[in-house]
């Protein structure tokens, strides 16, 4: 595995903890935003169900899963940007030695 340099490491975790607080707070309103305003949301309906009924049990359910693939998908790319990505390491380590 290829060294990082500090700066980049500091940027990278920063960046990855950025997104894993963006995706908590969604979650978080997703999951207490509907119990908190539910009276709102009760007004609307969706395929034939009040919402908030919908959201607290289906919505919430499907904006998680959402959530993990968004992240899966965005993590990567971060990876990538960074040079951490998996395909970097394998070409770089790939049973060979590098002299630096």
């Amino acid at each position: 595995m290829q060294k990082v340099e500090k700066a980049k490491a500091d940027a990278y975790f920063k960046t990855r903890t950025t997104l894993v607080v963006i995706f908590l707070a969604i979650g978080f309103l997703v999951s207490f935003g509907v119990v908190a305003f539910a009276e709102f949301f009760a007004q609307f309906s969706f395929m034939g169900m009040p919402l908030h009924y919908y959201m607290g049990a289906q919505g919430a359910v499907v904006m998680f899963v959402v959530l993990l693939f968004l992240n899966a998908i965005i993590s990567d790319r971060v990876d990538k940007k960074f040079g951490i990505d998996e395909e970097s390491n394998v070409r770089i380590s790939g049973g060979k030695t590098l002299d630096h």
